[in-house]
């Protein structure tokens, strides 16, 4: 019993070689991370409000069950800064901070 209680506690070895190691590593270079933002392109349904058009975005979906393809749309409140999109135009458009409680898209082209 006596034998185990005497165990050396023993320094690590290459310290000074872990210290030699931090020095040597060259500092790594700060990349920007790009934002992924969801991107769609719709028909200008409504043009009424002031900075602000109502585009509506078609798709295909499959049902999970029965696999079949049917259509199914969606309509998106999109910033238009200069108001420039009528209705009947062709857009696209991306994700962006909220603007207000339903606009939380903005025109690309």
């Amino acid at each position: 019993m006596a034998d185990k209680k005497q165990i050396k506690k023993v320094a690590p070895i290459a310290s000074e070689a872990v210290e030699a190691k931090k020095v040597a590593v060259a500092p790594v270079a700060k990349v920007a991370k790009e934002i992924i933002r969801k991107k769609f392109s719709g028909i200008v349904v409504s043009d009424k409000g002031d900075k602000t058009i109502v585009v509506k975005v078609d798709s295909v979906k499959i049902h999970p069950k029965y696999k079949k393809r049917y259509a199914a749309s969606a309509k998106y409140k999109v910033h238009d800064e200069n108001n420039d999109f009528k209705t009947g135009d062709k857009v696209s458009f991306i994700g962006c901070r909220p603007m207000s409680r339903d606009k939380r898209w903005r025109v690309v082209k």
